[in-house]
C-alpha cells in the first residue's frame, strides 16, 4: 500500500473524529472521538516514519480535500448517526456506537459475554427485502393496470401493459439492488482489507482503539484494555470484531450482488404477476374486478405479513397495506379516465 497515503488517511481520520466529536451532543461521545483523534495522530506518525525509512518526503501538514470537506459539512448538519455508513468508508472508526444504540443491544461488559453477543440478522433481512419486494410489486403493477383500464383500453393493451410493467419494474428493482449490493460489498472488502494490513502493521495500536471503543459503553478501563488485548491475539476473531466494534459492519453480511438482485427480480415480479392473473388465462368483460380481488386479497395479505418484522397488530397492518393500495390505484384510474375524456 502507499505508504504516504495511508499517512493521509490517518490525518483525514484524525481530522473528522474531531469534527464528529463536536457534532456528537453525548459526552462520552465526544471523549470517545476526541482520543481516537489522538491514536490516529500517533498512527500517522508510524506512517511518516516508514516514509522517512523508505527515502520519500513526508508532507508538512494535511489539508481535507473536497469530499471530506463536503463529508464535514454533511456531518454538522445531519449528525455523524446518519452518515455512519460514509464515515466508516473514510476509515473513522467507533461507528458501532450508533448502530448499536439503533437496533437496542447491551454492549458486551466482559469477555465472556462478547463470545455471545454477535449474531447475524441477515436471514431475517432477506425475508423482509422479499415482503417488500412482493408489496412493490403487487402496488406499482396493479395501479399501472387500472390506469391503464381507466382509460377504456381493451384487455390485450391491459395485458401488454401489465407485462411490460412487470419486467420494467423488476429489471429495475434487479439492477438497483445489485448496484447497490455490489457498491456495498466493496466498500466492506476494502475497509476489511485495511483493518488487516493495520493488524499487521500496528496491532498495539488497533488494540488500544478497540479499548477506547468498549470504555465508551461503559467498560471499566483495565476490562476493556483485557478484552481488546486477548481479541487482538486472534488474527481471524479480531479482525471480524474489529470490523463490529469500529467499523460498525457485519463481515456476514457481504452478501452476493447477483443473488440480492436475483431475489428482488423474482420477489416483484411474483407481486407483479398477481393482478395479470386474469387476463392472462381468460377473456372475460370481469377480468378487471377479478383482478382488483386478487389484488386486494394479496395486499392485505403482505401487510399482515409485514407485521411479523413491525410487532405490529395483523389485522391492522394488512387493512393499512390494503388502504394505500387501494388509495393509489384509485388515482391512477382516475387519471387513466381523464385521458380517455380528453381524446
Amino acid at each position: 500500500m502507499d505508504l504516504i497515503e495511508n499517512w493521509k488517511e490517518e490525518k483525514r481520520a484524525a481530522y473528522l473524529y474531531k469534527i464528529v466529536a463536536k457534532a456528537d451532543p453525548k459526552a462520552s461521545h465526544k471523549k470517545l472521538f476526541l482520543e481516537l483523534s489522538v491514536m490516529a495522530d500517533k498512527q500517522a506518525d508510524i506512517w511518516a516514519e516508514q516514509i522517512k525509512k523508505a527515502h520519500l518526503t513526508v508532507p508538512t501538514d494535511y489539508k481535507p480535500d473536497l469530499r471530506t470537506n463536503i463529508i464535514s459539512w454533511l456531518v454538522k448538519q445531519l449528525g455523524p448517526r446518519y452518515l455512519r455508513l460514509i464515515l466508516a468508508a473514510t476509515k473513522v472508526r467507533g461507528m458501532s456506537i450508533y448502530r448499536e444504540e439503533n437496533i437496542g443491544h447491551e454492549f458486551p461488559t466482559s469477555v465472556d459475554e462478547l463470545e455471545h453477543k454477535h449474531r447475524s440478522i441477515k436471514s431475517g433481512n432477506n425475508i423482509r427485502a422479499a415482503v417488500f419486494g412482493v408489496n412493490d410489486g403487487l402496488l406499482s403493477n396493479a395501479s399501472l393496470i387500472l390506469g391503464v383500464a381507466g382509460a377504456h383500453a381493451s384487455p390485450s393493451f391491459i395485458l401488454l401493459s401489465g407485462v411490460a410493467g412487470l419486467l420494467a419494474g423488476a429489471f429495475s428493482m434487479g439492477s438497483g439492488e445489485y448496484i447497490s449490493v455490489r457498491s456495498q460489498r466493496e466498500m466492506l472488502e476494502y475497509q476489511l482489507e485495511l483493518e488487516r494490513h493495520e493488524l499487521d502493521t500496528y496491532p498495539e495500536e488497533e488494540a488500544a482503539e478497540l479499548a477506547l471503543i468498549y470504555q465508551s459503553r461503559g467498560i471499566p478501563k483495565e476490562e476493556a484494555e483485557k478484552i481488546a488485548n486477548i481479541l487482538i491475539k486472534d488474527p481471524d476473531k479480531a479482525l471480524d470484531t474489529l470490523a463490529r466494534e469500529e467499523l460498525g459492519i457485519n463481515p456476514e453480511d457481504l452478501a452476493s450482488p447477483w443473488g440480492a438482485a436475483l431475489s428482488s427480480f423474482f420477489s416483484f415480479s411474483i407481486g407483479a404477476l398477481v393482478p395479470l392473473l386474469p387476463f392472462i388465462f381468460s377473456v372475460s368483460q370481469y377480468n378487471l374486478f377479478v383482478s382488483i380481488g386478487l389484488t386486494a386479497l394479496a395486499l392485505f395479505s403482505v401487510g399482515a405479513s409485514i407485521s411479523l418484522f413491525t410487532q405490529r397488530n395483523a389485522w391492522w397492518s394488512g387493512l393499512r397495506t390494503l388502504l394505500i393500495g387501494i388509495c393509489a390505484g384509485a388515482i391512477t384510474y382516475f387519471v387513466g379516465m381523464l385521458f380517455h375524456a380528453a381524446k
